[in-house]
């Protein structure tokens, strides 16, 4: 079949088919090819058109092609195609000369992109596997620090969650923030004559901007804290069992005008308010927060010692007891020194973290038996057991518990001689966490059954109902370390003593506030709640100076030896005692009033019998030594504590010893038998003999 050929020129958008002489002669298709035939009488089928321009053909098109290497001596020949062939075939079979007819540029580039792209489909194995490899090519043009702020800002998002920082909702909420939450009774006169009057605590505490987070806060104020600089006066405390405790003194004078100097001292008649610091975790009078409180209260005109806790403050332990999260011994007798020392003075007592759990657990013990005006607890834990769960419970509390844990290993590193003499030395040093810690020191120096068991007996949250001064808490809802689950809510509304103040922020033991950091809001909101109270008729006045004898109403595991949960101290009695020891009985005979001849004599002859039984269990009982005890001063402290114990009972004498021989009859009656068991068979007749 023949083949007529279609030459076709594109010139814009127009399509010819144009055919010129050139110097050589009039051209004609090789007949080799099949054409056979002149392009002037060629054929043109149906459906394709067909132009033939005059013999002017277009110079400058010609020309731009033949630069561009285009056609052959200056015809340019676009597209041809076989008779039936598909106008537009990819195909070109068209030449001139035995040479192919070269396409535009733009259309060889078309096509050039076409066949990569089927290839590269071919090679991906289908469409949708060509997306990944066109979204890298996408990938890989974006700059690389693109990638690193988008980096950065994506480790600035986790960290801002993980952290829990508030920053963005203080900007929010800084002209419609709330103040602090404050729970109290409703017939509270605390909060009605004091409260109501401290500003501090009814206005906005706004957290520093760049520490606006619980966790960055607490720990910036144990490795930085920015304290103010200046020096303690320090007296050492002995206690009646041998302990060493260090109270370490700021007075007001020291830092009057802004300048440190210590030539005064304090007088027995100076009634200028005394505040006791009781420390929390492992810490001393160095600490930041403590060195914070100190200097702001004696800068306010007052003066301030810090109850160094055993074994702490760089004095060594003199005896095998030490403190605990539930030790009020000590604190006990150093507020009884200190209100017999100088009687005039008003006493404040200020705990924080472990501290202010003691404090509030002394204060529901003695009740109205205390010489104390008023008391804030800082941050305190409440329950231990409840904090145990919590400290254990996610990444961010273990990181606080192996850090603690860490902390109580190094102080009993420093007091190892006693520890691995009192306790599994090997395990408190492989311990991983502070129930661990337990595991291996408390329960079996402290006789506990479990851990457990020494915190629930501990917590302070079972004597809040039982405080009668006036008492400020402060506890941050975003404490990382003390949980707001812990919180005694409904027990704090119902005692009318106590005011219970609780912002949504401020860590623990931290509250920072200020561009700088240089100042803690707790710290300005307890002087202010203190110097009102000094001023106001609530302050709080010994009514009643008869001691209660702690070890005749508590078991053996509550007077025995503790470690503390969370301090770290390995407790364990003695009876060692040394000369500077301070007795306990003779301390209690000087604070006690005399009670009237008639009632002690009438008591005296009706519990002859159970006074004899008990003597000698309190005895057994009591940490202080007991060669330097009269017996008069024994049966004497007994009787007393006898007709304590019927006075707040409420309970006839007679009953409390029928209630006694029974509860002992068991073991007294052994001995009995075991002792007559002779004398008996002997009394009986021959007959019940053989029987």
């Amino acid at each position: 079949m023949g083949v007529t050929p279609i030459f076709i020129l594109e010139s814009g958008s127009e399509e010819r088919a144009e055919i010129r002489s050139s110097s050589k002669g009039e051209l004609h298709p090789d007949p080799s090819h099949g054409w056979g035939i002149s392009p002037e009488s060629a054929s043109v089928p149906d459906g394709v058109r067909h132009e033939m321009p005059t013999s002017t053909w277009d110079r400058p098109l010609a020309r731009e092609n033949q630069e561009n290497g285009f056609g052959f001596h200056g015809v340019v020949y676009r597209r041809c195609r076989r008779r039936g062939e598909p106008p537009f075939a990819e195909e070109r079979r068209c030449c001139l000369g035995k040479r192919p007819i070269n396409r535009p540029a733009n259309e060889r580039l078309r096509n050039k992109n076409t066949h990569k792209s089927t290839s590269a489909e071919s090679s991906c194995g289908g469409g949708g596997a060509c997306a990944y490899g066109l979204l890298l090519s996408a990938l890989s043009l974006v700059p690389i620090w693109h990638y690193a702020l988008g980096a950065c800002l994506g480790a600035a998002v986790v960290l801002y969650r993980f952290l829990e920082c508030h920053l963005f909702e203080d900007l929010a909420s800084r002209l419609r923030s709330s103040p602090p939450k404050l729970t109290f009774s409703s017939s509270s006169d605390v909060y009605a004559a004091v409260v109501s009057k401290c500003r501090i605590l009814h206005g906005k505490y706004l957290a520093t901007p760049w520490l606006a987070s619980p966790h960055v806060q607490t720990v910036f104020l144990n490795f930085f804290g920015r304290p103010p600089s200046f020096s303690y006066r320090r007296q050492i405390f002995r206690t009646s069992d041998g302990g060493t405790i260090a109270l370490d003194w700021v007075l007001s004078s020291d830092v009057s005008g802004g300048a440190f100097h210590m030539e005064s001292s304090i007088s027995k008649d100076d009634t200028t308010p005394i505040v006791v610091v009781v420390p929390g975790l492992t810490s001393d009078s160095c600490s930041a927060y403590l060195k914070h409180l100190a200097f702001n209260t004696a800068k306010s005109g007052w003066n301030v010692v810090v109850s160094n806790h055993r074994g702490l403050g760089g004095v060594s332990v003199t005896s095998d007891c030490f403190y605990n999260a539930g030790w009020t011994e000590d604190v006990r007798a150093v507020i009884d020194y200190l209100h017999n020392e100088y009687p005039k003075a008003t006493l404040f007592v200020v705990g924080t973290s472990i501290g202010a759990n003691i404090l509030v657990k002394y204060l529901g013990e003695d009740g109205e038996n205390v010489p104390v005006a008023g008391a804030v607890a800082i941050c305190s834990p409440w329950d231990l057991l409840i904090g145990d769960r919590f400290i254990s419970r996610g990444l961010r509390q273990k990181i606080y518990d192996r850090a603690l844990t860490i902390g109580l290993q190094g102080y009993a590193q420093l007091h190892q001689p006693r520890y691995s003499r009192l306790a599994d030395w090997e395990g408190i040093r492989k311990s991983r966490s502070i129930r661990d810690f337990d595991n291996n020191a408390t329960c079996l120096v402290g006789k506990f059954e479990t851990a457990d068991t020494y915190y629930r007996r501990c917590s302070s949250a079972n004597y809040v109902g039982s405080v009668a001064v006036p008492l400020l808490c402060i506890s941050a809802l975003d404490d990382p370390v003390c949980t707001r689950e812990a919180i005694p809510w409904d027990e704090c509304r119902a005692n009318k003593n106590i005011v219970l103040v609780t912002p949504r922020h401020g860590g623990h033991l931290a509250f920072f506030e200020g561009i700088t950091a240089t100042s803690l809001w707790w710290v300005r909101a307890v002087n202010e709640f203190l110097h009102i109270l000094h001023s106001s008729p609530c302050m709080h006045v010994k009514k009643s100076q008869t001691s209660a004898l702690h070890s005749a109403l508590e078991s053996s595991i509550d007077q025995g030896p503790y470690v503390n949960v969370a301090d770290g101290m390995v407790a364990a009695m003695g009876n060692e005692h040394t000369k500077d020891a301070v007795v306990e009985e003779e301390t209690v005979l000087q604070r006690n009033p005399k009670v009237k001849t008639e009632e002690t004599s009438l008591d005296a002859e009706k519990n002859a019998h159970t006074a004899g039984m008990n003597s000698s269990s309190e005895i057994s009982q009591n940490p202080v030594g007991t060669q330097s005890v009269k017996p008069m001063d024994v049966n004497s402290s007994v009787l007393r504590s006898i007709n304590q114990i019927v006075r707040v009972t409420r309970r006839s004498i007679w009953l409390l010893a029928y209630i006694a021989i029974v509860t002992t009859w068991p073991i007294i009656g052994s001995a009995l038998g075991i002792v007559f068991k002779g004398k008996l068979k002997n009394m009986l007749p021959a007959v019940l003999r053989r029987r």
